[in-house]
């Protein structure tokens, strides 16, 4: 069995060495760093190192959830990518849907380079032209707003907006490269069935219905179950260019409130307990939702 299993691999060489970067990847900086989480159960001091540190059992879990401030960041974590879930998920979806309609490749192909081209933009350039946009004293939606006769909004002041400032900012940016997958799963579809649902007097909106979603479904699921188990994974990248003080109340996430608290304000073994809390919501998450998925669908990730 040994001996079959090394000739296999020597066969396969190949692919196996197109893995082993991806694997290294995850290896040296997913599960090395995981033992960096017994800091959590310290009271972790730098000069002493993790070795030479108190321990302190549960006491900063139970700090976090008796601090407000940890409730609010979470709040604002769960609106944003809740948000983001029910407007930027779709969104993929339904422009794959449209082109995969158009039969003028020319076409089809500059919409995909324009739409997919914000995906390579560092979040410091998007962040900069939404400030840039929304700015009072020049941005160009105050400019119609004043051509309207009103007074000029500070969108980027206004807690209310904040919000919606980074659900549209994300989607605008990343909306394209999530497309690229559907159209993937499109091109895979039996172009058989489309005749057969037209025989069957079936219009364009049936045949996306009866044939195009169900065929594409395990790979939206796929996607789904992972966009859950991120859920308190917003990137801190994005919100960080685009929050303030001003809108701090609303805006702040678990992601920016580790850097303020943890890196900034030395509290590593506290905000080491948040990254470890946020990590078994995630495995949480997604088990109960593949199980879930399975169940009504079908599709699974495992």
């Amino acid at each position: 069995m040994g001996q079959a299993r090394k000739n296999y691999f020597l066969k396969h060489w190949q692919l196996y060495s197109m893995i082993f970067p991806g694997l290294l990847f995850f290896i040296v900086f997913k599960y090395i760093p995981l033992a960096g989480i017994w800091i959590a159960f310290q009271d972790y001091n730098v000069f002493t190192g993790i070795f030479g540190s108190k321990f302190v059992g549960w006491k900063h879990f139970q700090n976090l959830f008796t601090y407000p401030e940890f409730f609010r960041v979470l709040r604002n974590t769960l609106l944003i990518s809740i948000y983001q879930l029910v407007y930027g998920f779709p969104a993929p979806i339904i422009l794959a849907l449209f082109l995969n309609e158009v039969r003028k490749i020319v076409f089809k192909r500059i919409v995909q380079t324009v739409l997919y081209l914000p995906h390579f933009l560092s979040w410091v350039i998007v962040g900069g032209l939404v400030i840039n946009f929304l700015s009072p004293n020049s941005g160009l939606l105050n400019e119609v707003i004043r051509m309207s006769g009103r007074e000029p909004i500070f969108f980027m002041q206004e807690p209310a907006y904040f919000r919606s400032i980074v659900v549209v900012s994300n989607l605008w940016k990343e909306v394209g490269w999530g497309t690229i997958i559907y159209l993937a799963a499109l091109a895979g579809v039996n172009p058989e069935l489309y005749e057969a649902a037209e025989v069957d007097g079936a219009g364009k909106l049936r045949q996306v219905f009866s044939v195009t979603l169900p065929a594409i479904l395990p790979t939206i699921m796929v996607l789904l179950l992972l966009r859950i188990g991120n859920i308190l994974d917003l990137g801190f990248e994005q919100v960080y260019m685009l929050l303030n003080p001003l809108v701090a109340e609303t805006g702040e996430i678990i992601d920016t409130y580790i850097y303020r608290v943890g890196l900034l304000g030395g509290q590593y073994s506290y905000t080491t307990a948040i990254g470890l809390f946020k990590s078994v919501v995630g495995v949480i998450l997604v088990v109960g939702a593949n199980h879930l998925s399975k169940r009504l669908t079908g599709n699974s990730i495992y």
